[in-house]
């Protein structure tokens, strides 16, 4: 582990000892974290900063700093305690499918609470032990398919890859916006001015205005990924 890593590996795992010098400690991480993450919901991840974080704490800046020593290892501790850990059931409910398609749902709500974590949680850095227990309880959800131990990693990258992009689409779009519906309409009336130009899309837009069949990227999204999965287990166990 490279020295640049160790502060936020011994913030988000421990151990945490008290800071030694000073008055009798009024700060924990927790407290901090959730402060971060408040002025990140309410105004952006740039918007955050250590002096932001202390006024909001009522402490020093340099108080701040005997506990977290930059905005990096902020961030760190503020996706932690955003994300948080993957809420366990004593049983798992259903089948591989029914248990990732949970699960798919659960993080597209955790990212779309705190849309800042999606410029957080990119790049090389070191997640803590809540944000991994979400990579755990996918790659367990596949237990017993036959696919590998990468298949079933790359499996889960997959769902967080279509979670993150529809979500990324989303907060574009703001906050009220239904981002697929806003290009739609714009592309339905490019289709009808220049509809020659594209005969197969104009034809799909077509289709999916008599259907109904539109706007749905992200229920579209999460089945084939299952049943692109499905394809893949049925092959291993037969």
């Amino acid at each position: 582990m490279g020295d640049e890593h160790a502060e936020v590996v011994r913030l988000l795992w421990g151990p945490h000892p008290q800071p030694k010098r000073g008055p009798r400690p009024a700060l924990d991480l927790d407290r901090i974290a959730r402060a971060g993450i408040e002025i990140a919901d309410a105004e952006g991840l740039a918007d955050v900063s250590m002096q932001r974080v202390a006024e909001r704490l009522g402490v020093t800046k340099m108080a701040l700093y005997r506990y977290v020593p930059g905005k990096a290892e902020l961030v760190a501790l503020m996706v932690e305690g955003a994300i948080g850990a993957f809420p366990m059931e004593a049983t798992p409910r259903g089948d591989w499918r029914e248990q990732l398609e949970d699960w798919a749902r659960r993080l597209f709500a955790a990212f779309h609470r705190h849309p800042w974590s999606l410029d957080a949680t990119v790049g090389v850095r070191i997640p803590g032990p809540g944000e991994l227990s979400w990579m755990e309880r996918a790659i367990s959800a596949l237990d017993g398919t036959g696919l590998s131990g990468a298949e079933r990693m790359d499996a889960a990258v997959l769902l967080v890859s279509h979670v993150r992009g529809i979500t990324q689409q989303a907060r574009a779009a703001g906050p009220s916006s239904n981002p697929e519906a806003q290009l739609g309409a714009v592309l339905a009336e490019l289709m009808r001015v220049h509809g020659e130009r594209f005969p197969a899309l104009t034809e799909a837009f077509a289709s999916a205005a008599r259907t109904g069949g539109q706007d749905q990227a992200w229920e579209f999204g999460l089945q084939r990924i299952l049943d692109g999965l499905a394809v893949l287990i049925d092959r291993r166990t037969h």
